[in-house]
C-alpha cells in the first residue's frame, strides 16, 4: 500500500531527527538539538497528516501549512491528538529559528524542554499507528 509506505517513511525521518536531537543534547550542542527537535516534530506531523488524508495544495509541505493543519484539523476538529501538543510545532519552530539565525545560543534548559516536547509529540503520532509509546 503506497500511502502506508509514505507514512512509514516520514515516521522514520521523525525518529531519526529525534535520535539526533537527543544525541546533540547529550553532547552539549544545544543549537543543533533545537534544529533536530523541530524537524522531528515536522516530519511526525506530516506522517499524521498523510494518515488523515490531509495534503497541501500543490504538494509542498510548508511549515505554516503543517503547523496549522496539525493543530487545527487533527487536534481541534478531529481530536486525534491531545491539546497539550497544540503549540509544540510553533514553540519548536521558534526555538529552531533562534538556534539557526540568532547570535544568542540556545540554553541547556530550553534544549531539554524541546527534547521533552518532541518525545511526547513523536510518541503521540507513533502511538496513533498502534505501536506502544
Amino acid at each position: 500500500m503506497m500511502e502506508l509506505g509514505e507514512i512509514e517513511l516520514f515516521l522514520v525521518k521523525a525518529e531519526e531527527c529525534l535520535a539526533g536531537a537527543e544525541s546533540e543534547f547529550l553532547n552539549g550542542r544545544y543549537n543543533n538539538c533545537a534544529n533536530r527537535a523541530y524537524y522531528a516534530c515536522f516530519q511526525a506531523a506530516i506522517a499524521a497528516l498523510v494518515r488523515a488524508s490531509i495534503r497541501p495544495r500543490g504538494g509542498q509541505w510548508g511549515h505554516d501549512f503543517v503547523q496549522s493543519a496539525f493543530s487545527g484539523r487533527l487536534i481541534n476538529r478531529r481530536k486525534l491528538y491531545p491539546p497539550t501538543l497544540r503549540t509544540t510545532l510553533i514553540r519548536n519552530y521558534a526555538l529552531r529559528e533562534k538556534a539557526d539565525y540568532d547570535p544568542d545560543q540556545v540554553t541547556e534548559i530550553r534544549a531539554a524542554r524541546a527534547v521533552s516536547r518532541t518525545e511526547a509529540f513523536v510518541n503521540a503520532v507513533r502511538g496513533e499507528r498502534g505501536e506502544p509509546t
